[in-house]
């Protein structure tokens, strides 16, 4: 009976769900008509500092899981004119050890991985974004704070720091 139910209800499940995940829907191509031209995509993807030590010709992105390996070789080709010799993706499953307040697990979201490794010749290294900085001259205050803690309070005569008061 469920089953049955599930086999009637198929046609209108599928057309629910390419609606949900297929995105804008384009004009169907017409003879002599104009060619479609795409000038935003509707993916996002990240550029991430590699956990381990990557090649140089490697680059570690963070695509959405709809994306695939065709679709980013040509994002990456024909809009930022980056040359591409091989897309690698693998699927990382989100975290599950949050909990609420009521003890249930929290689940993050799985998202996918993409290693894009170079044409011959080129490299990336990651920008240093947050340089080390030059330890500069102490401040005469700070030289002061130590001395200043260890004398007595004077709103407080007579009663040892050891009471914190």
């Amino acid at each position: 009976m469920l089953a049955s139910y599930f086999l009637s209800r198929k046609h209108v499940f599928s057309k629910h769900v390419t609606h949900c995940l297929g995105g804008p829907r384009y004009p169907l191509y017409q003879l002599g008509g104009p060619q479609l031209r795409v000038f935003r995509t509707n993916f996002f993807i990240q550029l991430v500092r590699p956990g381990t030590a990557q090649p140089e010709d490697t680059v570690q992105f963070r695509i959405p899981m709809e994306m695939t390996r065709v679709d980013l070789r040509n994002y990456l080709e024909q809009i930022y004119n980056v040359p591409v010799a091989a897309v690698r993706t693998r699927v990382q499953h989100g975290s599950n050890r949050r909990r609420d307040h009521k003890n249930v697990r929290i689940k993050k979201p799985d998202y996918k991985v993409a290693y894009v490794q170079l044409a011959h010749g080129q490299t990336f290294t990651f920008p240093d974004l947050f340089p080390e900085k030059e330890p500069t001259s102490p401040d005469p205050l700070e030289e002061e704070l130590p001395q200043q803690r260890q004398s007595s309070d004077p709103r407080c005569p007579g009663i040892p720091s050891w009471f914190g008061l």
